[in-house]
């Protein structure tokens, strides 16, 4: 189930005047390259719980201590995502990177259920997703605030129902939970990345507040891509 659910705003930003939009590309690669960081961060996390039989039995042997890393999870990205403006951009930056390492111990689990080959080969696809709804929100000249409130809705009922799915441990709701979550993450990138342009049109990204926001941004970007990636080797991953 998706474990994160920060905080979205669906104001409409104003239109990129030509001047401003000479900022974009730095920004953006300001962005992309701390969502590049955290990705990182939260794969060699994973692979050196899965190679530490020790620390791996610790984690998923005692779901007290998996559970609490869950929670831990949770409240660590909403108040990051409530806080991320008040930060100093070291401080932001420091807590995303932990987040990320956080992220990777429980996300280690996934290494133990389904092929090596199912989970690169769906690393693949999801990325390739990832990048066309990214492109597709950085090129269009439509707005997308109702597309992103429609999936912020829709989140909310994966995650609700996701809930209920841990009790009633139903195949066919997992099923239809999943495909619902690639449509909401496919959506939410697109917003997302339609949401950074243009506020890159009004902050400079060398400032203090530029590199809070690209924080900000890679924490939104790192969120939709890794629950899409889950969503997708839930429906496709091959279980050992």
């Amino acid at each position: 189930m998706p474990t994160e659910l920060p905080p979205r705003p669906f104001d409409s930003p104003q239109p990129i005047s030509p001047s401003a939009s000479v900022a974009i590309p730095a920004f953006l690669a300001r962005v992309y390259a701390w969502m590049a960081a955290g990705l990182m961060t939260t794969a060699l996390a994973a692979f050196l719980t899965v190679s530490n039989p020790a620390v791996f039995n610790a984690i998923f042997g005692n779901r007290l201590v998996f559970y609490g890393l869950l929670f831990a999870e949770l409240g660590l990205v909403v108040w990051l995502s409530g806080l991320v403006g008040k930060l100093s951009s070291g401080t932001a930056s420091a807590v995303f990177i932990f987040y990320s390492a956080l992220n990777g111990l429980t996300m280690a689990c996934i290494f133990a259920i389904y092929t090596g080959s199912s989970i690169a080969s769906t690393f693949v696809v999801a990325g390739g997703t990832f990048a066309s709804m990214s492109v597709f929100g950085l090129v269009t000249k439509r707005s997308l605030d109702g597309v992103g409130s429609f999936a912020f809705m829709g989140l909310i009922g994966v995650v609700i129902a996701s809930v209920v799915n841990l009790f009633l441990k139903s195949d066919m709701l997992g099923f239809v939970l999943s495909c619902a979550g690639v449509i909401v993450f496919v959506a939410l990138t697109a917003y997302d990345t339609r949401k950074l342009k243009m506020m890159a049109s009004t902050i400079d990204a060398g400032s203090e507040e530029g590199r809070r926001g690209a924080i900000s941004g890679a924490l939104a970007l790192y969120l939709d891509f890794i629950n899409l990636f889950l969503m997708m080797l839930r429906l496709f991953g091959n279980r050992r």
